[in-house]
């Protein structure tokens, strides 16, 4: 049990520990001589006062280890106030607290069922009630719950429009409630007078009222609402600003008025500032007719302030409350931390400001038009939020944290943030306030700063800066919250984090990985946005070897098949196969892509993945398909699961697709395609055609896979005189001249060295006389195209001042500047098989010197030391006998210069590989 108490400890530099909870540190150093806590010798008021600093499950788990503990648990203190956001909260979860909920006052709930379940609390003393969520709400449903909680002081619903909410349930609020003092409702269709009047009559404390984004509102009943000292219709639309300065001016004890997000004008402000005996505060910010008058000033009114976008509102601030304009961006600090704070009117003044301003600056974020704020927000608007988190009111703190997690966002779709309202937030010191929100035990704060954190991530430079303020650490704690709320945004958070190089092993060391996985297996059912965050973050790690291997390790293969077999949400789907993908390229690649490829139904899922609607989850799938066709046993059952039909369904629907799809479906072919078996289903399922036009593709990308494919097909007969019939020969002379990717060229001359080196031929004259002559005919077309331009592109790696070197020595020197001019260097990647080889060095005796030339140059690519593969090659062609076809071509008299250099070249190699393994 001691863990729980001591997650609540910070460390602040090496050996310097700041306690959250000293006090709980005292009484624990008294009973631990040993290094061991005797829990049940705690003094009961120590007990209450630790479990009142934890969540309402963490406890409830608490209070059950032991019967006193049960007991403390159940104290009234510590059930005064309840936040049911998180959690579900029906009618037989309302029966179970009832007994603990005699002495309830404050209580925030989340949706209409929860709103119907209150009744059954039985908090007939409850005073503050917050609900969100609440668009289905009903006045009936309102209407109960205020005949229910007749001592009710405060009554706020929003930010979510109450649309089925009438000026019925206003008036029936009215009636049961008047002890009522703050009542703030949002989005009502329509307030009409007799709600409001009946507030005026039976509500006589009543002096806070919002009717905030509300489509119509009374002005002259909002006048009559003699009690009222703050007053706010803020995006309310169609306002009668010239009745509302006549009349509201002489509401007696208005103090504070929020008219933001408006159409108030200039006259309407100067006339409620002038007029108005004891307003001190008019909020107008984001009124464009206000703003539009440039020339417009509030300073002529003293001891009154004017907040708006054109306006110094901290300098403002300072003003008005402390007499000193140079108060800075910490007046609410400065307020709070005030020994000398005692001005009852500062009391009710600045937590409904700093309410109305979160609520604010909130809604303005998430307006489409917020674009035209931009210098708003980078001189005023971050230093607002970042004050407003610092507030002792909580769902202040809540709406700031949401507030800088949405301002930032330029993009949602494609995760653009704006790097100077990010950077705006890190220099004020953004980064450690929302990690210390995100360490509170408030549920409800650690989420809405995990997503703050998580969106100002996306910049490199706050990255940084999370890491390096113990970020990562308090991320991965994070993620293994049982509220999902909470884990979620952790997990978004540790997936743009992922994205950096740099705090892939920070995030491991964390316990990261571990909290990610076990994230997909507690919420596999019911939390698509957990599930895809946690995917997308396992997926940026898995692209890192170490840490690949320790997903893998985590039980990572496993949850993400099971995501990629069983969920349909697309964007879980496509970050559980770009995560497989990358597992299966990285870490013990050969261990983790066999595991992958053995995972029951993993390969199955993917060839589903790739009839997806969604292009994402086809492009992912078919990397991760790709690279597991690496392995010989995975390439054999992606074909069994029919991968072959599902992936050349792939490519000949993507013409018009993303670059990205275009090269992944392709390079899935080329990696089925290395088995002959595979080659040949591809092509009899009509593969050639869409690979054919994926080559004539403007991205060099998937011209290489495109080519490596066409190259792999092309060995077999069949498939090469498809090549031919379907207009390939071009499309691979276009390749082979033109591509900017060397490799897309090279392997388009192998398959048109393959493709007439003179097995086709034999395979073309099958069938009647007139048919046999017109192919012989239409090839031997082909043929000279393909054999000129594939002359070309090995000339074009033939430095002629090194040939000549080399042809007057063979001295090292000499051959090694010659490789250097030829050498490709990505061709070393290439793994050849012992036909393919065998194929190449029985090209060296072809009649043609081209054929003869291409052959040697691509033998040189195959066995150029240091070459990934170049060993495994060198070894085939000394089981093959090469050695003494090189020579043979090496001195023949009639072989091109090239043919015999190369030649030369690639005996040296096999010398040195030679020496290398009996070494």
């Amino acid at each position: 049990m001691s863990r729980r108490v001591r997650r609540k400890v910070a460390r602040k530099g090496k050996g310097n520990v700041v306690s959250s909870f000293p006090e709980i540190e005292d009484v624990v150093a008294d009973l631990e001589p040993q290094g061991v806590v005797d829990w049940r010798s705690l003094p009961d008021d120590t007990v209450i006062q630790l479990l009142s600093c934890l969540s309402y499950r963490d406890r409830a788990s608490l209070s059950a280890s032991c019967k006193t503990w049960r007991v403390l648990g159940n104290s009234p203190c510590l059930w005064t106030s309840l936040d049911l956001r998180s959690h579900k909260f029906d009618a037989n979860v309302a029966s179970s607290l009832a007994s603990r909920c005699v002495h309830l006052q404050k209580l925030r709930f989340r949706g209409v069922e929860a709103a119907e379940a209150l009744l059954h609390l039985r908090a007939k003393n409850l005073r503050e009630l917050s609900g969100d969520g609440c668009r289905k709400m009903t006045d009936a449903t309102l209407a109960v719950i205020a005949a229910r909680h007749e001592s009710l002081q405060s009554l706020q619903l929003g930010p979510d429009f109450c649309d089925k909410v009438t000026s019925d349930a206003i008036k029936a609020i009215a009636h049961c409630c008047p002890s009522l003092n703050k009542l703030r409702l949002s989005g009502i269709r329509d307030v009409n007078a007799d709600a409001i009047n009946a507030l005026a009559t039976y509500c006589p404390k009543l002096t806070d009222l919002g009717f905030i984004d509300c489509l119509s509102v009374d002005e002259l009943a909002l006048g009559n609402v003699q009690s009222i000292r703050f007053l706010s219709v803020a995006g309310t639309p169609s306002m009668k600003w010239s009745v509302v300065s006549h009349l509201w001016h002489k509401l007696p004890n208005l103090i504070g008025l929020d008219v933001s997000r408006t159409d108030i004008g200039p006259a309407a402000v100067s006339r409620l500032l002038s007029l108005s005996p004891n307003l001190k505060i008019l909020i107008a910010l984001n009124c464009p007719m206000l703003e539009e008058e440039t020339s417009f000033s509030a300073s002529k009114y003293k001891n009154k302030l004017l907040i708006s976008l054109s306006t110094d509102i901290f300098k403002g601030l300072g003003s008005l409350f402390f007499d000193n304009t140079n108060k800075g961006k910490n007046v609410f600090l400065d307020w709070r931390n005030s020994k000398s704070n005692d001005d009852k009117g500062l009391d009710e003044i600045i937590p409904w400001l700093e309410w109305m301003l979160s609520h604010i600056l909130l809604r303005s974020a998430e307006s489409p038009q917020q674009g035209g704020l931009d210098n708003f927000w980078v001189e005023q608007g971050a230093s607002l939020l970042l004050s407003l988190m610092q507030s002792s009111q909580e769902d202040v703190q809540e709406r700031a944290a949401t507030g800088l997690a949405t301002f930032v966002v330029i993009d949602d779709e494609n995760a653009s943030i704006d790097c100077g309202r990010a950077e705006a937030v890190m220099r004020d010191g953004g980064i450690r306030l929302l990690l210390g929100l995100a360490k509170s035990y408030r549920e409800g704060l650690q989420s809405e700063a995990a997503k703050a954190i998580a969106n100002l991530s996306v910049n490199a430079n706050v990255a940084k800066a999370v890491a390096e303020e113990g970020g990562i650490e308090i991320l991965a704690s994070l993620a293994r919250s049982m509220n999902k709320l909470v884990a979620e945004e952790a997990a978004g958070g540790l997936w743009n984090l992922s994205v950096g190089e740099e705090h892939k092993g920070a995030i491991a060391e964390a316990g990261g990985v571990q909290a990610l996985v076990d994230l997909i297996f507690k919420w596999s059912s019911t939390g698509d946005g957990v599930l895809e965050r946690a995917a997308g973050a396992l997926a940026n790690l898995a692209a890192d070897d170490k840490c690949s291997t320790e997903v893998a390790l985590a039980g990572g293969v496993h949850a993400l098949v099971m995501l990629a077999r069983n969920c349909k949400y697309e964007g879980v789907q496509e970050q559980a196969a770009r995560a497989l993908a990358n597992l299966a390229a990285h870490g013990d690649s050969n261990s983790n892509n066999a595991a992958v490829g053995q995972e029951a139904g993993a390969l199955e899922a993917l060839v589903q993945l790739t009839r997806s609607p969604h292009e994402g989850v086809r492009q992912e799938a078919a990397g991760a398909l790709w690279n597991l066709s690496f392995d010989d046993r995975n390439r054999e059952a992606i074909a069994a699961a029919g991968g072959v039909q599902a992936l050349v369904a792939l490519a000949q629907s993507c013409s018009n697709a993303s670059p990205g799809l275009q090269e992944r479906a392709a390079g899935a072919l080329w990696g089925l395609s290395v088995s002959e078996a595979n080659s040949i289903a591809i092509g009899r399922e009509g593969g050639v055609a869409p690979l054919i036009a994926l080559a004539r593709s403007e991205a060099e990308d998937v011209h290489e896979t495109a080519a490596g494919a066409l190259w792999n097909l092309a060995f077999n007969p069949g498939n090469a005189l498809r090549i031919v019939e379907e207009g390939g020969v071009a499309a691979l002379v276009d390749l082979c001249s033109s591509s900017v990717s060397k490799m897309a060229r090279f392997m388009a001359a192998l398959a048109l060295a393959y493709m007439f080196d003179g097995r086709m031929d034999e395979f073309a004259l099958v069938g009647t006389m007139s048919e046999s002559v017109s192919k012989s005919v239409g090839l031997d077309g082909a043929r000279r195209m393909a054999l000129k331009h594939i002359e070309t592109f090995v000339r074009m790696f033939s430095n002629q001042q090194a040939f000549a070197a080399a042809a007057a020595s063979s001295a090292p020197a000499a051959l090694a500047q010659v490789t250097e001019s030829a050498r490709i260097q990505e061709a070393g990647h290439l793994r050849c098989s012992g036909a393919e080889v065998g194929r190449f060095v029985t090209m060296l005796r072809n009649p043609s010197s081209i054929l003869k030339a291409c052959a040697a140059f691509a033998l040189l690519q195959f066995t150029i030391p240091g070459g990934r593969h170049a060993t495994h090659h060198a070894s085939l062609m000394q089981n093959a006998g090469a050695a003494r076809v090189l020579r043979s071509a090496a001195a023949a008299a009639t072989a091109p210069l090239e043919a015999k250099i190369f030649a030369k070249i690639v005996l040296r190699n096999l010398e040195y590989h030679h020496l290398e393994h009996t070494v």
